[in-house]
């Protein structure tokens, strides 16, 4: 979709709505592109630059005054699209190190970590992200705000933070020659407790990783 399709022409490029936008349909097309697997060995690091640029996107939602949006009640946009091809191919593509641990609330104390999944977060920011873009192609600019800010703080925001940091974790590991403490094969399904996550984390080595997501040449 070109940018004249996506932006009115009597909006300003510059201005806050439109940058936003830019940055949403941005990263919803490189994510896709990503979960294609034409190229698996960049998929990893690529991942990580792109979910930092959109929490870029989120931080400045994050510290804007509270947008209110024109109608009281939300526009009916129909069936949302499906991800669940998405979602499953990132659970293919990254399927050794797709699972990790997380904590929901870093402020709730003595919370168990959790295991999650990457593709499951990426595909429930997609979804987020594109319910918010439906509104902005249709012209609602305050509507598609509004909803990014709020679906930012209830979901997007923390789901596309945890994504980053096992993201993160991933890359650093094999970057500094570390073993990598994997929750390889967990049920995400399961109610786990912090002793069951470490009784059931397999160890995936930095040399069974560095290869095939091309993080590093072997030796």
């Amino acid at each position: 979709m070109s940018d004249a399709t996506l932006h009115a022409t009597t909006q300003d490029p510059d201005s806050f709505a439109v940058q936003i936008a830019d940055q949403v349909e941005s990263f919803i097309v490189a994510v896709t592109e990503v979960a294609k697997g034409d190229e698996p060995d960049s998929a990893v690091p690529f991942l990580l630059l792109e979910v930092s640029q959109l929490l870029l996107a989120g931080g400045r939602l994050g510290a804007h005054e509270d947008i209110v949006p024109d109608e009281r009640y939300e526009p009916d946009l129909g069936p949302e699209a499906d991800v669940d091809e998405l979602r499953e191919r990132f659970a293919r593509l990254l399927e050794p190190i797709d699972v990790y641990s997380e904590v929901f609330d870093p402020y709730e104390p003595r919370k168990a970590p959790v295991p999650c999944r990457i593709s499951d977060d990426l595909a429930d920011v997609v979804t987020d992200l594109r319910h918010g873009l439906a509104h902005y192609r249709a012209g609602r600019t305050t509507e598609a705000l509004w909803w990014w800010q709020f679906s930012y703080f209830s979901n997007w925001g923390s789901t596309a933070s945890a994504a980053l940091r096992a993201l993160q974790s991933l890359v650093a590991h094999v970057r500094l020659n570390q073993p990598l403490e994997a929750l390889d094969g967990l049920d995400t399904d399961e109610d786990l407790t912090a002793d069951a996550l470490e009784e059931e984390a397999g160890r995936v080595m930095v040399e069974e990783l560095a290869g095939p997501l091309g993080l590093r040449d072997l030796k």
